[in-house]
């Protein structure tokens, strides 16, 4: 999702916003300013308040009557006023956009479900379902209307969605020139294959040697987070994997928490 079209200006950079506080600070204080109190406010030294002030005064923004005596002009009202608008521009986009999209999740419809509807979470075959009733440990509100096996949004989560995380077991294929796919046992990886929920193929040699075994992977192109992700959501993985491409996924997977073996399918 792209950004508003309106940037939030007052933040592009740590001088603007400090001007802008500072600016901020002189308007409900004048016309009596003291520079102590600005930087005791916005956690900078009085120092750089002075300097800050005298840019203000430069740039026409600020006015300086006498010692410690200081107004902000039509100008500095000006440019607070825009840099206020886009501020807010920025916030509404935050609230509305950002953090609306972050609050609501998608779950499958268990159940028919209606807009407000208190709904029921559990994991099922490695995606959420949401099931009408406030039944289980965990609990939504769904956002929109869905029948059954339709995609559902939800809200208010509560409480916790209990499911084991999966596990992953690892065949290793060498490389082409190391006999490839043509040293796997294909009845071995079928076997393998049954007791698991996923087969992902990771290089040309796992591939042919899933296909070799007479299957069709669940995930062609097993990339190491694919992989990972599958497991996070309690689904228990094979993974067929060229050689090259092992050692990338057993640091994710142990960068994330996931139990793997490696287990031999050589004829």
């Amino acid at each position: 999702m792209g950004a508003p079209e309106e940037d939030a200006g007052v933040l592009e950079s740590k001088r603007t916003a400090t001007r802008y506080q500072i600016l901020v600070e002189i308007a409900e204080r004048q016309p009596a300013v003291s520079q102590q109190e600005i930087a005791d406010e916005i956690g900078v030294t009085a120092q750089a308040v002075s300097d800050y002030l005298q840019e203000l005064v430069e740039d026409g923004f600020v006015e300086k009557h006498g010692r410690g005596r200081y107004e902000v002009t039509k100008e500095g009202v000006d440019w607070l006023i825009s840099q206020t608008a886009s501020l807010q521009d920025f916030l509404d986009h935050v609230s509305e956009d950002v953090i609306g999209q972050v609050e609501i999740e998608t779950a499958v419809a268990a159940t028919d479900l209606r807009e407000g509807q208190t709904v029921t979470l559990t994991m099922q075959e490695g995606l959420l379902h949401a099931e009408a009733g406030a039944t289980g440990n965990a609990t939504a509100v769904a956002v929109t209307d869905a029948t059954a096996g339709e995609d559902v949004g939800i809200t208010n989560f509560e409480g916790v969605v209990e499911y084991d995380l999966g596990t992953v077991t690892i065949v290793s294929v060498p490389h082409v020139r190391n006999g490839g796919s043509r040293t796997l046992d294909p009845e071995r990886v079928e076997t393998e294959a049954d007791d698991h929920d996923l087969v992902a193929a990771a290089g040309t040699e796992a591939l042919v040697g899933v296909r070799a075994a007479g299957l069709e992977p669940d995930v062609r192109f097993g990339t190491p987070e694919a992989v990972q992700e599958a497991a996070t959501k309690g689904l228990t993985v094979l993974l067929v994997a060229t050689t090259t491409d092992l050692s990338r996924h057993t640091d994710r997977l142990r960068e994330n928490g996931i139990s793997y073996e490696v287990v031999d399918a050589a004829e």
